[in-house]
């Protein structure tokens, strides 16, 4: 007899038998297989939401745009061409600065200050990405969240995912779909990484500075390259007892750009005291675009920088496309492996290593 039939049925010991039936009383069932749904959106239903100026749809739009499958590729390359002849209606912005300088609180109220008179404004806010996982760092999208709140605004974060100029690699396609969705002013904001910013330059009508106040030193180490890309320069956070300051530096600034070649042909770079928590030089920013773009027209320069840099965009494109191309041929990596070790040890030089590898 086993030794438990003897305790006590009160005891905390006795084990009680159970039942044989399944828990809920139903018969067991074969366990299915997870299998995930399709929740893909068919290229032609996208295109019509984003012409509806869907907002939801936009940003699925822009996953599609960002993606790195090749069915997802292809998909959105469709989806560009079908909504290509909408684009290119809007003001393109750039803005760039010094870190601490308050680009996305300019942003913000700039673009409500846009938004409450009737534009529809989108904000490209580029950011840096984790060398970990390539997402966002900064998190523009939650620093702007009355923006984002409103009617007429459509803001979109995007990790750089190590690409230079402080851009993602899709931030011009980005701003075409936005386009094409009715937003007539579009704000590019850079992570800020000095004289590559050039890859902006070179995707906007509108490129903008923003410097902090306090000049002499400051000014003198600011880099000359940066400032000959500008079309204005906003010296920000003129208030309180920095404003006597701020209009100091402005005076230096158009001081200096007297020295400098113009960024646009005919169009003398301006420099304009600024501040957000006051609210005081917004619109006076928007009034020097507007006659930025007036004066660009009437000479026929702003159709001319659209063309160039269209061209601008498929060679670069030329080059990406090589070096993915080259890097996938089996081996390659490799090989290029190989050469780097016989590099550190000394055992070839760089010119002799690169005609091995194209050789």
């Amino acid at each position: 007899m086993d030794k438990k039939d003897h305790l006590p049925a009160d005891t905390a010991l006795s084990v009680m038998g159970g039942i044989t039936s399944s828990h809920d009383g139903m018969a067991s069932s074969p366990r299915k297989r997870f299998v995930k749904k399709d929740r893909t959106i068919p290229v032609d239903t996208l295109t019509e939401k984003i012409r509806g100026k869907s907002r939801l749809h936009l940003a699925k739009g822009i996953t599609l745009l960002e993606s790195i499958t090749a069915a997802d590729k292809e998909a959105g390359q469709k989806l560009l061409l079908n909504l290509l002849p909408l684009s290119g209606n809007s003001i393109r912005i750039g803005i760039t600065g010094v870190p601490g300088a308050g680009k996305s609180t300019f942003i913000e109220e700039f673009g409500l200050m846009l938004c409450d008179a009737g534009h529809k404004v989108a904000v490209l806010a580029i950011d840096p990405s984790s060398t970990i996982t390539g997402g966002s760092i900064l998190g523009d999208k939650t620093r702007m969240e009355e923006l984002a709140r409103h009617p007429n605004a459509f803001i979109r974060p995007s990790p750089t995912a190590g690409t230079l100029g402080g851009v993602h690699k899709k931030s011009r396609e980005t701003m075409l779909l936005c386009e094409a969705a009715g937003f007539d002013i579009i704000l590019i904001e850079t992570v800020g990484v000095g004289q590559s910013e050039t890859v902006v330059r070179g995707m906007v009508d509108f490129f903008m500075l923003l410097v902090l106040t306090g000049a002499g030193d400051e000014l003198q180490g600011m880099k000359k390259g940066i400032m000959e890309l500008a079309d204005g320069i906003i010296v920000h956070k003129a208030d309180g007892d920095n404003l006597r300051n701020a209009k100091k530096t402005v005076r230096e600034y158009r001081q200096l750009l007297h020295f400098l070649q113009p960024a646009s042909p005919g169009w003398t770079t301006t420099s304009q005291p600024v501040s957000s928590i006051e609210k005081t030089g917004l619109e006076d920013v928007w009034k020097t675009i507007l006659s930025f773009k007036e004066l660009m027209d009437s000479g026929g320069h702003w159709e001319m920088r659209r063309q160039s840099q269209t061209k601008d965009w498929f060679l670069s494109m030329i080059n990406d496309r090589l070096i993915d191309t080259f890097f996938a041929e089996p081996g390659k990596k490799e090989q290029v492996a190989e050469l780097e070790k016989a590099l550190l040890q000394g055992n070839l030089t760089v010119t002799g290593a690169v005609d091995r590898l194209f050789g």
